[in-house]
C-alpha cells in the first residue's frame, strides 16, 4: 500500500477537511482516502458518453420532440476562420 504526504495545505482547506472527516465519523487520513477513490475511480464500462446523457435527462421527458426536416446536408465544421 502507498503512503502519501501532503505538505503546504492551507489552514482552511486542513480545517475543512477536519471537520467533512468528523461529520462523516473519519479520520482525516481515511476522509482523504474516500474523497481520492471517489475522484479517481475507474469510470463505469459498457455505458458511452450519449447512454449517460440520456440517463441523466431521461426524467424531463423529451422523446417525443419533432425535428424539423434538414433544408441542407451536414457539412464539415470550418475552424480557419
Amino acid at each position: 500500500m502507498a503512503s502519501l504526504t501532503i505538505r503546504g495545505l492551507d489552514a482552511e482547506t486542513h480545517t475543512r477537511l477536519r471537520v467533512a472527516a468528523a461529520r462523516h465519523g473519519h479520520s482525516m487520513e481515511a476522509e482523504v482516502r474516500e474523497i481520492l477513490q471517489e475522484r479517481f475511480a475507474a469510470p463505469e464500462s459498457g455505458r458511452g458518453l450519449g447512454t449517460r446523457i440520456h440517463e441523466r435527462f431521461a426524467a424531463l421527458g423529451g422523446m417525443d420532440i419533432e425535428l424539423p426536416e434538414r433544408s441542407e446536408p451536414p457539412r464539415a465544421a470550418e475552424f480557419d476562420a
